[in-house]
């Protein structure tokens, strides 16, 4: 009997998931964003946004959730219904290394959320105000040495890449650098061009503009490889500091519980935007690298992002503020 009402509601289940599949989306979808408006998550966010209206003709809206090093919006994703309308455009510091940051997060994003596609890779750059007197990574390392806690940076949020680039890149040039995190990319790239902080890292998304307007000075591309948008910024691993490496990326999730079939249908619909030409060119234009994964694909990448973080976390000692 057991066996028969199990079988029952494994079929039912199914039939419930292929329903939710055929009559998705019943109405505007969401695309939450867990910083503000402005920083290289929504920029990607709202570029994928109107395709993804044209595909299902229903209304995808992007709505920032911003707070908590990203934890705030996290959560709310988390939270949500796992029916298909509410989606997450995760980075690798709120979907991997909060939960190492963090001892009490309320949500665990890798068992409360569901992979759908990473997005992109993105690329990240330090930069600094004009003011700052250096003009590369080398004469940053020995300006910080000579003003040691004196020179301050600014980031995203305790916990984010941006904050987790400039920790890795203090260990590892021993150098002292004091952090000052801000609500989102926005708000830090605001401050550091009025020059109320001296530098930041970030995604070339979010800095491009800034270094192409001379407003900001480009010092180190901080992956292993330099970005041909500005192929004479050496990376910080060519500039005195050998073996640093950090790239972000993004990519959507959805609540854990989504049925698979659904799943399958909203990363179907993802890659197809991905592919198209002036999609894929804004993408590339901005400094990112455009991937487009199945699910699973997206689940492994995730669990192998985690488990270097934690490492990461573990050995230079970095915590949240």
């Amino acid at each position: 009997m057991k066996i028969k009402y199990a079988l029952a509601m494994a079929l039912a289940l199914a039939a419930i998931g292929e329903l939710h599949a055929q009559t998705f989306p019943a109405r505007p979808v969401r695309i939450l964003v867990a910083f503000p408006p402005g920083g290289g998550t929504d920029i990607v966010a709202r570029i994928i946004s109107p395709r993804l209206t044209e595909i299902w003709g229903q209304q995808v809206i992007v709505e920032n959730r911003a707070g908590a090093s990203g934890v705030i919006g996290t959560e709310a994703a988390a939270r949500s219904a796992p029916d298909g309308h509410t989606l997450f455009m995760a980075t690798m510091g709120n979907a991997t290394v909060n939960q190492h940051l963090y001892p009490k997060m309320p949500v665990d994003p890798l068992r409360d959320l569901s992979p759908l596609s990473q997005v992109v890779a993105v690329h990240f750059v330090m930069v600094a105000h004009p003011s700052l007197p250096a003009r590369n990574v080398k004469e940053l390392i020995a300006l910080a040495r000579s003003r040691p806690g004196q020179i301050n940076y600014s980031s995203s949020g305790p916990g984010g890449a941006p904050h987790l680039g400039m920790e890795l890149f203090k260990s590892m040039a021993k150098v002292n650098l004091v952090h000052i995190p801000y609500k989102g990319s926005g708000p830090s790239f605001a401050d550091l061009i009025g020059g109320q902080v001296s530098l930041t890292s970030d995604s070339l998304v979010q800095a491009l503009p800034y270094i192409r307007a001379d407003r900001l000075r480009a010092l180190g591309v901080l992956g292993a490889k330099r970005s041909p948008l500005i192929p004479d910024v050496p990376t910080i691993a060519e500039s005195g500091v050998p073996g640093y490496e950090l790239t972000n990326w993004f990519g959507l999730l959805t609540p854990s519980g989504t049925p698979r079939e659904l799943v399958s249908r909203i990363n179907s619909a993802v890659v197809k935007v991905l592919q198209q030409p002036d999609v894929r060119e804004k993408l590339v234009a901005m400094g990112a690298d455009v991937v487009g994964s199945s699910p699973d694909e997206f689940g492994a990448f995730m669990q192998s992002e985690s488990a270097k973080w934690a490492k990461v976390i573990g050995e230079a000692h970095i915590r949240a503020e």
